[in-house]
């Protein structure tokens, strides 16, 4: 490794605020695979491995992560909001964040494409630079990393829009369970103009998960939402018992 790329991981390591025991593994998690095909570095080694090593850790240390927080969550609850807190988005916007793109070693042809803002590229090596942190120091360390990482997200989102936004859980679980998004419907509506009440059911496939009611058509959609949750989460719990 040339002087030049060393100062420059080492100027990362302030800003992750973890330094490297073995800086090897810093330097693959930001190499990716097409700078290695187009250019005559063997002694490189894309972040493929670190990639597929970092999921793993992530999903661990945000699941204990969610564990903590919320005790009482059911495990199909603490399931969807996993998956909105890893999904690649959200992952992305972490990369930027510590302007991992800064780092990157890309080959010529990704970097025409777009390659250095491309949210799959940015995801991906977010979960090489986790894989690097377990292999340099270990689950603890890279837990306390992505709990730094995490713990902001879940203060200020989790509340409205990953706990509370019962559409938004039941739309990732149809789409990861049935391949389908849920319909909702009003069913009727009564009261005076200033003091309505809407009644509404959500189906997925066909089949009603859920009744809700409210004070408009979302309030009904989203108590509807959250009603199949429970219906759901039950059945799932119900199932594991009988197992």
């Amino acid at each position: 490794m040339d002087n030049e790329r060393l100062t420059s991981l080492k100027e990362f390591e302030e800003r992750l605020g973890h330094r490297f025991k073995e800086m090897k593994w810093l330097d693959q998690a930001f190499t990716h695979k097409s700078f290695i095909y187009e250019t005559n570095h063997p002694e490189k080694v894309a972040n493929e491995v670190l990639e597929f090593l970092g999921d793993s850790v992530l999903n661990l240390a945000v699941s204990h992560l969610l564990l903590n927080k919320f005790p009482d969550a059911q495990e199909g609850t603490l399931s969807m909001m996993r998956s909105q807190l890893v999904k690649r988005s959200s992952l992305a916007s972490l990369s930027k964040e510590l302007q991992l793109e800064g780092y990157l070693l890309l080959g010529k042809s990704q970097q025409l494409n777009g390659g250095m803002g491309k949210s799959s590229i940015l995801a991906n090596t977010y979960e090489a630079l986790i894989g690097a942190i377990f292999m340099d120091s270990g689950f603890n360390r890279a837990e306390e990393i992505i709990q730094g990482h995490f713990e902001p997200l879940l203060q200020t989102k989790t509340p409205s829009v990953l706990f509370n936004d019962f559409k938004s859980l039941l739309q990732i679980y149809s789409q990861q369970s049935h391949g389908v998004s849920p319909q909702y419907r009003v069913l009727d509506e009564s009261g005076p103009d200033h003091d309505k009440s809407f009644h509404a059911s959500v189906t997925i496939n066909g089949e009603v998960k859920g009744l809700g009611c409210g004070k408009s058509k979302k309030e009904a959609e989203q108590d509807a939402a959250k009603n199949a949750l429970e219906e759901i989460n039950k059945m799932s719990n119900d199932n594991s018992r009988t197992k």
